[in-house]
């Protein structure tokens, strides 16, 4: 990576709101605004459903603490951004 990427992208990750750390139920209850629906349970992940068009389903780990990168991809699975997901939470 050259010079000037590196400086574009530490500038960049400036702006980046962090994600914060957040258990899977608090996810559901974030996600439950947005019209997804827990439709069941397999072990420790719940499993929601979208009630409205497109009708997607999501698998949220029921943990106490959920890592960032699962958060980053439930987050990008429900189509949603970092702003707009924190602003659910």
């Amino acid at each position: 990576m050259n010079l000037f990427r590196l400086r574009y992208k530490k500038q960049w990750l400036k702006f980046v709101p962090k994600l914060p750390i957040i258990s899977g139920k608090d996810t559901v209850k974030a996600l439950s605004k947005l019209g997804y629906e827990i439709d069941h349970q397999t072990g420790s992940h719940i499993i929601l459903r979208q009630k409205q068009e497109p009708h997607r389903r999501l698998t949220v780990p029921n943990h106490k603490e959920l890592s960032k990168g699962t958060l980053r991809a439930i987050i990008r699975e429900a189509g949603l951004s970092r702003d707009e997901f924190l602003k659910l939470v």
